[in-house]
């Protein structure tokens, strides 16, 4: 269990070998580009469970008789919302199971000498649709500043706070803390959580560049 009531890390032997292999500095761009969509999917699994709207219906059985069921709600609206670079490598871990869901990419740009993020790209409209839900795709929550900045857009624009949920691969204690302070609604699903950031706002023991390594750059 996480010490962070807002953190949530699923105890699940997929989630333990997948961030396993993303971590090992042995692991190429073609195996860790499928591990990131594994857990991606594996994580949105869990975070939908108690989050997604429902509907009571009864179903028609191949006997004749129909049977309460209950299904997902598409009438009520689930946005995915991915930060570039990296976020990208999730949505098609996490797209199979939400295959209704509008694409909001939004790009920022970290200054390398800062560690301060800049935003050179939005597809987040003036007014979000009330009521509906977001899942930000952020893979590594390090300082917590791009995640924070995404939040207060979002906020500005209408989404809810406690209809908002973060999937991502490793998240630092100091990011968790930051976030906490700022949006304390806003459930995060991290495959780890990891102690610190070093003086280049990198996670400790972390994985190292996670866009980098999946798309095969420096």
């Amino acid at each position: 269990m996480s010490s962070f009531p807002q953190a949530h890390v699923p105890d699940h032997p997929f989630i333990s070998h997948y961030i396993a292999k993303c971590r090992d500095t042995k692991t190429g761009t073609i195996e860790f580009r499928a591990a990131v969509v594994a857990l991606g999917q594996h994580l949105t699994y869990e975070c939908c469970r108690d989050w997604l709207p429902t509907s009571e219906v009864m179903v028609p059985t191949p006997l004749g008789v129909e049977t309460p069921g209950r299904i997902i709600d598409n009438t009520r609206q689930v946005e995915i919302v991915p930060i570039l670079r990296a976020g990208l490598a999730l949505v098609e871990g996490c797209l199979p199971l939400l295959p209704d869901a509008k694409i909001l990419h939004v790009g920022y740009r970290r200054d390398e000498e800062t560690a301060q993020a800049t935003c050179y790209l939005t597809r987040l409209p003036s007014q979000l649709p009330e009521g509906a839900r977001y899942l930000i795709l952020e893979p590594m929550l390090a300082t917590g500043g791009t995640l924070i900045q995404v939040l207060d857009a979002m906020h500005a624009s209408g989404a809810r706070e406690e209809l908002v949920r973060v999937i991502s691969l490793i998240a630092s204690k100091p990011a968790l803390e930051r976030i906490a302070a700022h949006y304390p609604n806003v459930q995060i699903f991290c495959a780890a959580i990891d102690p610190e950031v070093n003086g280049e706002a990198f996670i400790v023991p972390g994985l190292g560049d996670a866009g980098d390594r999946a798309f095969g750059t420096d």
